[in-house]
């Protein structure tokens, strides 16, 4: 983390606010006015950065390649790295067993929050010989218990329900401010368990890990809370605003009580603000590459976006090289296959730029024919996210097929002019 920070303030992208700032709700309205990584030195007495990976050229520059390149770098990258446990770790710097959360500079965001949450929470949990890392959003309760969103069917929530019919307690650690290669793995989907070995690609190099005391194995980083996931005990999570900056439900949640903190000296804590650019990048770019990989199975794929306006999650364009007739819609099939809770995808052809809204307007402008081009399905899977979707998860899923028809593409050339 801190290696990254130093090549933000190398190339003039990080902005530092010297000034005392509060955790609750200024800092956070700072970063969502910032459009760039901010470095806060005083939130009580303590350092926090947003926006770390808060655009697209923020990924480019951690991968080494440029902005539409991202995809195809990581449809390339397989989880194969080495990770090597090592005995020490500056996290170790300072050992709290008298665990008071509210020490740390976490956030309350918007009005209506539950309370405080860490969001940039990467939680590591072990059972049944398997390990997983995720990114959880984890609601203070007090002084040294978490709520714990967990999902089902995903891997962190099968644990802790594996654990809790025996009756017992699934150890974890969470992790704030490692890597962004770190952070950035945990929200991808790699084979059970291959979470740092994925990391360890996106670096480059070997990735190391410590062993906390409760035998959970960590990277190296500025936070680290070891503790439990309670096997019965469940408390009210949310309201949270998420990805479609609305107000998700609340919900009983599991507790994760809190043993120890490790942290460095004058540790840096790392949050995301919610449906803020991070956020939406985190959630919504690891799905690119399985759409890319899904889309190439039926024809020639080119690029892939998880728009803006879509929350980077339920709409995407979808770049290819058309071969037959058929080919646009087979693509859309893929696309919604790949990722379930898509709602609205785009296929478009080679001459429109995926990251320019207007071209890809001007696409379905000029070729699309509504009772030819656009597939409608309905009571289909969606995400829990979409304040549109049923109550029983289900929603109507839109493809539209803007792309030439290819015995006619004359009539769809784009107008250029010679050059000098």
């Amino acid at each position: 983390m801190r290696e990254f920070i130093e090549k933000l303030k190398e190339t003039g992208k990080l902005v530092e606010i010297t000034r005392p700032v509060s955790k609750v709700f200024e800092a956070p309205r700072i970063a969502k006015q910032t459009p760039a990584p901010v470095l806060f030195h005083d939130i009580s007495g303590s350092r926090a950065i947003m926006n770390v990976l808060g655009s697209r050229e923020e990924l480019a520059a951690m991968f080494g390649v440029d902005k539409d390149r991202i995809i195809q770098k990581l449809s390339e990258i397989s989880p194969d790295g080495e990770v090597v446990l090592v005995k020490d770790s500056p996290t170790k710097e300072v050992v709290e067993t008298e665990v008071d959360l509210t020490t740390l500079p976490i956030m309350t965001h918007f009005e209506k929050d539950a309370g405080p949450y860490i969001t940039a929470g990467v939680v590591i949990a072990e059972y049944g010989g398997t390990m997983n890392a995720a990114i959880h959003r984890l609601l203070v309760v007090d002084k040294n218990r978490i709520a714990a969103r967990l999902v089902a069917p995903r891997h962190t929530y099968v644990m802790h329900k594996k654990a809790a019919e025996k009756g017992e307690k699934l150890p974890v650690a969470i992790v704030i401010g490692a890597d962004p290669a770190v952070t950035y793995a945990s929200t991808t989907r790699v084979p059970a368990g291959k979470e740092f070995n994925y990391a360890a690609a996106l670096m480059g190099k070997p990735l190391e890990v410590f062993e906390c005391s409760n035998g959970i194995k960590v990277p190296h980083a500025e936070i680290v809370l070891e503790g439990y996931i309670d096997p019965k005990e469940r408390v009210d999570e949310g309201p949270f605003v998420d990805i479609t900056g609305t107000y998700d439900l609340v919900r009983k949640e599991p507790v994760i009580h809190i043993t120890r903190i490790l942290h460095r000296k004058d540790p840096i804590y790392h949050g995301i603000l919610p449906a803020g650019p991070e956020h939406l990048l985190m959630m919504g770019v690891p799905y690119e590459p399985r759409i890319y990989k899904a889309v190439s199975e039926v024809t020639t794929v080119k690029n892939v976006v998880l728009t803006e306006g879509g929350c980077c999650y339920l709409h995407a364009v979808v770049q290819i090289e058309k071969q037959t007739e058929g080919d646009g819609k087979n693509a859309i099939m893929a696309a919604f296959a790949s990722h379930t809770s898509l709602k609205h995808v785009v296929v478009v052809d080679e001459d429109i730029d995926i990251f320019d809204i207007k071209d890809v307007e001007f696409a379905i402008a000029t070729r699309v024919k509504g009772d030819m081009d656009i597939m409608i399905i309905p009571h289909v899977r969606g995400s829990s996210l979409d304040p549109r979707g049923a109550p029983d998860g289900t929603t109507t899923k839109v493809g539209i097929d803007a792309t030439k028809v290819l015995a006619e593409k004359e009539i769809f050339e784009r107008a250029k002019m010679p050059p000098e």
